[in-house]
């Protein structure tokens, strides 16, 4: 008798199952101790909710608008990198059951599948994030194909110019694309359906970079290729040639300090992720949802504040938006339900948060997920 999927960890389990290693830890692991990662679980959890009774919660809504679009309700899924090698074609899948819920989907630098290759594929536009290469020309012509693909939205990724060590990644020799070697090779051929979904995929390798960088295909891992490209020159001062070739709604993903989110702000940005890069990137840092009350009284509504790292359930998302966030992402929560079950995958992913947050809005008193305040919360750490 099949067990029924009642929510994200249950998709994390099949997905552990279905994933060869090297991939599933790239997604699911952090940096150096993973006292970030640990630290987003237990901020989240530490925060109790204010039940409330005999008030009228039928006819509740969850819609809401991000950089002036209408969604479904206060989510969208985040920027991840190797997706396609969760499932194979994962970018795509993805950007579809996205569509499909009427939330954005935002495509990563580091798909495996290209932006045209999306694009070609889904009828509905999607955001697209963009690093900062030390090839400033390069960088220019994502943003130029990003805007040819008619992407709704660019979002910079300001916290990964010099990259946190991820000791599964160096100890599972994570390799793009994939090379079967005597250590994975037992590993992978006992993932049948996974490799098959693989090979059948428009792309196996960075879709985005294939042939557009020398040597990068040839490296053993991901880590090396970062480390010769990324460009820890970055600063806000970059932002005004990247707003002459893109001038449409501009995200910045990676605040997590009030003073960076005032600067967001003075340059003009149109919304900011407050993020610690699911706990990727610097190890010791607070939990996300810590921080984000500050970062909201900083910006002081001048700009959209968007939540990321460690939503793994309706309970977290409403958490986020009682303290001031509009909506939040899903990384991890997205990539579990992609390795699950590809499109099905996503879209359960999606619609237990949907439900969760529904079921957890009626149980607080609330009916508009656009209007939570922070009197939802009992008392914060």
């Amino acid at each position: 008798m099949k067990t029924p999927v009642t929510n994200i960890a249950d998709l994390r389990a099949i997905a552990r199952r279905r994933v060869p290693r090297a991939f599933f830890e790239y997604a699911d692991r952090g940096s150096y101790d993973e006292a970030t990662l640990r630290e987003n679980r237990r901020s989240l959890d530490r925060l109790q909710l204010r039940q409330r009774v005999m008030l009228d919660v039928d006819n509740r809504s969850l819609a809401t608008t991000l950089l002036g679009q209408a969604v479904s309700m206060p989510l969208a899924i985040a920027p991840t990198g190797l997706t396609g090698l969760q499932h194979g074609s994962g970018e795509i899948l993805g950007a579809r059951a996205a569509a499909e819920a009427r939330i954005p989907f935002c495509l990563s630098t580091m798909s495996i599948c290209s932006i045209e290759q999306v694009r070609a594929a889904c009828d509905t536009p999607f955001w697209f994030q963009v690093y900062v290469m030390r090839d400033r020309g390069f960088t220019r012509e994502l943003i130029r194909r990003a805007r040819a693909a008619q992407c709704s939205a660019l979002m910079l990724t300001a916290d990964l110019t010099v990259q946190g060590q991820r000791h599964r990644e160096i100890k599972n020799g994570l390799s793009v694309p994939p090379k079967v070697t005597l250590r994975n090779l037992l590993d992978i051929a006992s993932k049948p359906r996974w490799a098959w979904n693989v090979l059948k995929a428009p792309s196996r390798s960075f879709g985005n970079l294939e042939g557009r960088i020398g040597g990068a295909d040839s490296l053993t891992t991901l880590a090396q290729w970062i480390a010769s490209q990324f460009d820890p020159t970055l600063n806000w001062n970059d932002l005004a040639w990247i707003r002459e070739e893109w001038p449409g709604k501009l995200i910045v993903k990676g605040i997590l300090d009030p003073e960076d989110a005032r600067l967001a702000v003075q340059h003009g940005v149109d919304a900011i992720v407050v993020s610690n890069h699911g706990g990727r990137q610097l190890d010791g840092t607070p939990g996300t949802i810590d921080v984000l009350p500050a970062i909201v009284d900083a910006v002081q509504g001048k700009t959209e504040v968007l939540f990321d790292s460690g939503i793994t359930s309706g309970q977290d998302l409403l958490k986020a938006l009682a303290l001031g966030a509009r909506a939040g992402l899903i990384g991890k929560a997205f990539l579990y339900g992609l390795g699950a079950n590809g499109q099905q995958g996503v879209t359960q992913a999606i619609e237990l948060i949907r439900r969760e947050l529904s079921v957890t809005m009626a149980l607080t008193g609330q009916r508009d997920a656009s209007r939570i305040s922070r009197d939802v919360i009992w008392r914060s750490a």
